[in-house]
């Protein structure tokens, strides 16, 4: 440690600034003071030739980004399905941040890799799952989903007797992957990275709630050979819709192939008594990617990859050389379930906060969401011009505005820019719409109401200028 360095008032000063903004959130505008525009010149500056004491470097770290941050733990955030950052996820977070721990052995942190483990354990009772699955911590469900297809590849491969790890997929039997039209950016994105294409797949039609269509599914599976690895999801990004996972799981384990589930925030229904019902048969999948940082509400850089198979899963995986502890028997290697060997220990804020909220403190943050989303949607439902585009399942919740692409852009503009509350736009079904996510943990029954109406007034003044 520097000299000049007092470790007590460095985190002190952190401290202070972080409880600052943290209070602030609820009273303040939900979005940015400034643009990005305008942080890039804030942050810029020449290369220092000296360094600086480390309390002033907090302090104008803190000074500079404040005006650019977002208001993403604040009652009022509603896009982009993101949780808030439970207080006690955060506090459990700097914990782990300053124990320093590298999680990639069971040797050398015990506490790091155990606390994994029991987490694990519980997030699978949760979700009711097949407890003997394994379960790696991952950064969100986009490397999760990255995770559960590399093992997928796998298996599917090593049926027909190649070693896909060993010979990589030169001369590989092809796979077909099958996957709804509905289906998310990110399973894209690790198809792509596993060198199985985005332009391969075989895309099945979806409903008007971006379902997957059983008859279509089986029409398709009938018309290809060898290798498949099916893919579902549970809540569609923008209507929350699940798809039926009993009747897929079928048809593809009947063709020798495995259904991997895109669940970043729709495993959670199964937490939740009075939502449980929407994902009834996703335990039936051989593998489920959500995230922790929505609605367990843990800092980001917290999410799951959990396989029915561990064998294929650490296969996948699994990276050895003579210098890393080797496994003994009935221990737990967190690197075995994850592509890193570095990274940091995100098992604490999963135990932390499953320990906070216990089943029933989630169950009841999950269903107190969905009836939010309801009512805000039957709220805007009574204002003429506003078309709600979805059924109500979960806490998602679509809107149009005077059947407009351009008013209904308009209007999230406006929405944006009077900061009671945040909302974010997309494409759904070649409309424009307005998309609404209600899942952070300090949002109340008033917070939607204000934000309803500050949605309303924001369309009364658009149409009254149109």
């Amino acid at each position: 440690m520097q000299p000049d360095l007092d470790l007590r008032e460095l985190l002190q000063t952190a401290l202070t600034r972080a409880i600052d903004f943290r209070s602030s959130l609820a009273g303040r505008v939900q979005r940015p003071f400034k643009t990005y525009d305008e942080m890039r010149g804030a942050f810029d500056g020449p290369l220092p030739e000296y360094g600086e004491p480390g309390q002033e470097v907090i302090s104008r770290l803190a000074d500079i980004a404040q005006s650019g941050l977002s208001v993403m733990a604040g009652p009022r955030f509603f896009g982009w399905v993101i949780g808030a950052t439970h207080p006690v996820g955060v506090a459990a977070d700097w914990l782990t941040s300053a124990w320093g721990q590298n999680t990639g052995s069971h040797l050398a942190t015990p506490a790091a890799a155990t606390v994994e483990e029991a987490a694990a354990k519980w997030l699978l009772e949760l979700f009711d799952l097949p407890r003997h699955s394994s379960v790696g911590f991952v950064t969100g469900a986009t490397a999760a989903g990255f995770v559960c297809l590399a093992a997928a590849r796998h298996r599917v491969l090593e049926q027909v007797g190649w070693d896909v790890e060993g010979q990589g997929l030169f001369g590989a039997p092809p796979i077909h992957v099958l996957l709804g039209d509905d289906a998310h950016t990110t399973i894209f994105a690790a198809l792509k990275f596993l060198g199985l294409g985005f332009e391969r797949v075989h895309r099945i039609a979806t409903d008007e709630a971006g379902r997957i269509l059983p008859d279509a599914f089986e029409r398709k599976l009938a018309e290809v050979d060898g290798p498949v690895i099916a893919i579902a999801q549970a809540g569609q990004i923008n209507t929350g819709a699940f798809d039926p996972f009993a009747k897929l799981a079928a048809m593809t384990h009947e063709r020798g192939g495995w259904l991997h589930v895109d669940c970043a925030f729709g495993l959670w229904a199964r937490a939740c008594p009075d939502r449980a019902h929407l994902a009834v048969g996703l335990d039936e999948a051989d593998s489920w990617s959500v995230d922790g940082h929505k609605w367990l509400q843990t800092p980001h850089d917290s999410g799951y990859a959990i396989v029915r198979y561990p064998e294929a899963h650490s296969r996948a995986m699994t990276a050895e050389a003579s210098y890393l502890p080797q496994l003994e028997a009935d221990h737990r290697n967190p690197s075995h379930f994850v592509p890193e060997l570095s990274r940091r220990a995100r098992g604490f804020t999963t135990w932390a906060m499953i320990r906070h909220l216990g089943r029933a403190g989630l169950a009841d943050m999950v269903s107190r969401h969905c009836r939010i989303a309801r009512n805000m949607a039957a709220r805007l439902a009574a204002q003429p011009g506003i078309e709600i585009l979805n059924e109500i399942e979960l806490n998602q919740v679509i809107l149009r505005f005077g059947d407009s692409d351009e008013l209904t852009k308009a209007v999230i503009e406006r929405v944006q820019q009077d900061g009671t509350c945040f909302v974010g736009g997309a494409r759904w079904r070649d409309r424009w719409v307005m998309r609404i996510s209600v899942i952070s943990w300090p949002t109340t029954d008033l917070d939607g109401d204000m934000s309803a109406d500050a949605i309303a007034k924001a369309w009364g003044d658009v149409r009254s200028t149109a």
